[in-house]
């Protein structure tokens, strides 16, 4: 086996949801990219009704959306790794996480996805990843939070 080590990944764009598993993802990040030297980019969507102009200064006003991006930065500097962190408003998250991939050109999008029970005990995995592992146009990484003490 030679020694050239072959990224992973040259550039990755995690999408934040402000869960508990933000973390977690981070730090999975930073670790794989850390030896490539791959960029980092973490984008929260702030979901825009449609009831409210687009351009409406919804995510602006909300200390929550910096927390969680703040959050991620920090993750990434306890790691030596910087972060570039994006703050997107759109209608729909999944379209925005495909269209910043796009536009950005990376070769690794990566999403957190909650342990959830629908009404009547399915898993729920919601619109947004169905419609990420649809359209993106690269690698899509789908990392699961573990089942709840009370679920297993």
């Amino acid at each position: 086996m030679s020694d050239t080590h072959v990224p992973i990944f040259r550039r990755a764009l995690v999408a934040l949801a402000g869960g508990p598993g933000d973390e977690r993802i981070v730090r999975l990040l930073t670790e794989l990219a850390k030896p490539a030297h791959a960029e980092l980019i973490a984008v929260h969507v702030v979901e825009v009704g449609w009831e409210q102009p687009l351009d409406a200064d919804v995510a602006g006003r909300s200390e929550i959306v910096q927390q969680i991006l703040d959050a991620a930065e920090s993750v990434a500097e306890q790691a030596k790794m910087r972060l570039d962190p994006v703050l997107l408003q759109a209608r729909d998250v999944g379209a925005a996480l495909v269209d910043e991939a796009t536009e950005r050109g990376v070769d690794l999008l990566v999403l957190g996805l909650p342990y959830r029970m629908r009404f009547g005990g399915d898993f729920a995995m919601g619109r947004t990843i169905p419609y990420v592992l649809k359209n993106a146009p690269c690698t899509v990484w789908v990392v699961r939070e573990p089942m709840a003490e009370e679920q297993s």
